[in-house]
């Protein structure tokens, strides 16, 4: 059976990379997707590890060409996520993990119907900004942007099937392994995965 596309979604701020990382630690059988983006990459990160950086230019020209699974102009710059990696890792039974913003998870869902998408809202607004500055890696302007952003954003948060709130990490944490179980413990996905073993204990002696 093909694996599970999930999609997790969050403002800025909201902790989400944590919380994705620290679940990719915990759950081996979940292929993360590295994403595409037009922004320079911050001091802390590598490119082909947090994401694939390109120019503006080159971006436009995969657009062009239909590369994109997903893509949308996130604070300003493009982000996407590349078409045949997610599609070939689904194909050979592995769940898959996009962190992408609300404009492409609407854009996957209506491509991918059984997609599980998930929100991740801070306890606070105040919280928010408190982890923004903490971050110590964006200008005054650009925190001001992502704070404003966040309305738009979290007022999309009823369109994803789950919400989980990040106060204490290790409950969001838990919040989200809970429904990765739960999405492969749905019956359609068991009697897909272990046929035979239906099968035997339905034969008749």
């Amino acid at each position: 059976m093909p694996g599970t596309l999930f999609i997790v979604a969050a403002p800025s701020g909201s902790g989400k990379t944590s919380l994705v990382r620290a679940l990719l630690e915990r759950e081996r059988d979940i292929v993360l997707s590295v994403s595409y983006t037009s922004r320079p990459p911050r001091p802390s990160e590598q490119d082909g590890v947090h994401y694939h950086f390109i120019s503006r230019g080159v971006f436009e020209l995969m657009i062009e060409r239909g590369e994109f699974f997903e893509h949308a102009v996130v604070h300003g710059d493009l982000k996407g996520t590349a078409r045949a990696p997610v599609m070939e890792t689904l194909a050979t039974g592995r769940d898959m993990l996009l962190e992408i913003d609300w404009q492409g998870a609407r854009q996957v869902r209506a491509q991918v119907p059984g997609a599980v998408s998930i929100f991740i809202l801070p306890p606070a607004r105040r919280e928010l900004e408190r982890r923004l500055r903490a971050r110590a890696s964006d200008s005054e302007a650009s925190i001001q942007r992502r704070l404003a952003d966040s309305r738009t954003e979290i007022a999309h948060a009823g369109e994803f099937d789950y919400i989980v709130i990040n106060d204490r990490f290790e409950d969001a944490l838990g919040d989200l392994l809970a429904v990765i179980t739960a999405q492969r413990l749905k019956a359609a996905n068991q009697i897909a995965r272990y046929p035979t073993l239906l099968a035997d204990l339905l034969r008749v002696e």
